[in-house]
């Protein structure tokens, strides 16, 4: 019994002191191991670097806040040309159609009468030779009638052919095309208002043909489609330049001036694109923080000279093969922006608690 008492006695004693000793070291603390986990105030994670804010972010940290970073893409960038658009009223357009429709039906009806005053005046001629079967006066009233129903049908003519030409002159032989064409998709698309006639004044020194498809800036800031028609034949009084008819793929209200956005003739040039996800605003500005190192990061300003739906396209401060904070930019701007040389770490433990 007595070696078992001593073990049991002995492993009390450990105990005890070991108790004592972790009441010790917890109300006592050892100020050099303390000091040892403060960072040093001399230490800042943010630095100026050849006037670049650098923000120093460990690879612990960057793997514990999902901060993620990727290589500019490159984007085939074709130079463009903004000049100046307005959605055409359309109401003259249908007006002239509508008066073109009246004026082909009373075509039809005086070229049907005159034909039929011309077969009578031919018959009556044939029964006067025929030993005078119809008297001299129903002779001269047939050819009479026959006239009368001739001169009709040429001012019906001329009526038909002078809208067509009114037509032509305001709005295109393409449009005017449509609108005589009852089956014209494009005619139906404007009248049902799916679609908007643009006349768009492209620059007098613009080389080349127009092109085929441009864009537009909706009212409410989306792009939107126009496909060509033709040159217009009136131009827009307040804009100097060379005018073209435009029909966009949307509705558009009547009378609006927007801009629109013409592909230039020179060849497409390769840019970089800063991703959306790579910006931060700082300052009513565009910024995004570029990987220099494994754990330093810089702010650089963005252009927004050039920008598309998928970012920024740039052509200064930022070189291929440079990666971008593609997540936790906002992590990194947040760091940035804390009051440094002040130690975070907590000295009096039970005030940690607060």
């Amino acid at each position: 019994m007595k070696p078992r008492l001593l073990l049991f006695c002995a492993m009390t004693l450990a105990l005890a002191v070991g108790g004592c000793w972790y009441i010790y070291k917890t109300l006592y603390p050892d100020p050099t191991a303390s000091a040892a986990t403060v960072p040093a105030a001399n230490e800042s994670a943010v630095r100026t670097v050849k006037g670049e804010t650098v923000v120093t972010v460990s690879l612990e940290v960057q793997q514990a806040s999902h901060i993620e970073a990727a290589p500019l893409a490159l984007a085939n960038m074709q130079p463009e040309s903004t000049v100046w658009a307005m959605v055409v009223d359309l109401q003259p357009l249908f007006d002239l159609r509508n008066r073109l429709a009246a004026a082909r039906a009373d075509l039809d009806t005086l070229t049907a009468q005159a034909g039929n005053s011309r077969t009578q005046y031919e018959r009556s001629s044939v029964l006067f030779q025929d030993d005078r079967n119809i008297s001299q006066k129903a002779l001269q009233d047939s050819r009479a009638a026959m006239q009368t129903d001739q001169a009709k049908l040429r001012s019906a003519t001329a009526a038909v052919s002078g809208l067509e030409a009114t037509m032509r002159q305001q709005f295109g032989a393409v449009l005017a095309s449509a609108s005589m064409d009852p089956a014209s998709d494009l005619f139906q698309r404007l009248s049902w208002g799916r679609s908007a006639l643009l006349r768009v004044t492209l620059p007098a020194g613009f080389t080349g043909a127009a092109p085929a498809r441009i864009t537009v800036d909706a009212p409410d800031g989306r792009d939107i489609a126009a496909t060509k028609l033709s040159t217009s034949p009136l131009a827009d009084p307040s804009v100097q330049g060379i005018p073209w008819f435009y029909a966009t793929d949307q509705a558009l209200p009547t009378g609006t001036h927007t801009s629109a956005h013409v592909p230039a003739t020179a060849p497409a040039s390769q840019m970089l694109v800063v991703p959306n996800a790579a910006i931060v605003w700082y300052g009513g500005q565009p910024w995004a923080y570029v990987q220099t190192a494994q754990d330093h990061f810089a702010r650089r300003y963005v252009s927004t000279d050039n920008e598309d739906d998928d970012g920024f396209l740039v052509t200064t401060g930022f070189h291929a093969g440079d990666r971008v904070v593609t997540q936790g930019a906002q992590l990194l701007l947040s760091e940035e922006q804390k009051p440094q040389g002040i130690a975070t770490a907590c000295k009096d433990p039970p005030e940690c608690d607060d």
